[in-house]
């Protein structure tokens, strides 16, 4: 178990964390893209709606 930790520790040690600016702007990129695809989403949600609705009158 202590030999699991040490190598736990030494591959942290290798990790690189994204500065902040590189942080926010890529928290920036995925929620716009998230707004984009709900939007897609719920357009293409109601359009399909409306159709059916003409379809089954």
């Amino acid at each position: 178990m202590l030999s699991f930790l040490k190598e736990v520790r030494s591959e942290l040690e290798k990790v690189t964390f994204p500065t902040r600016k590189e942080a926010m702007r890529l928290t920036g990129i995925v929620i716009v893209i998230s707004v984009f695809v709900g939007l897609f989403i719920g357009f293409s949600d109601l359009l399909l709606t409306k159709i059916l609705e003409i379809v089954i009158k």
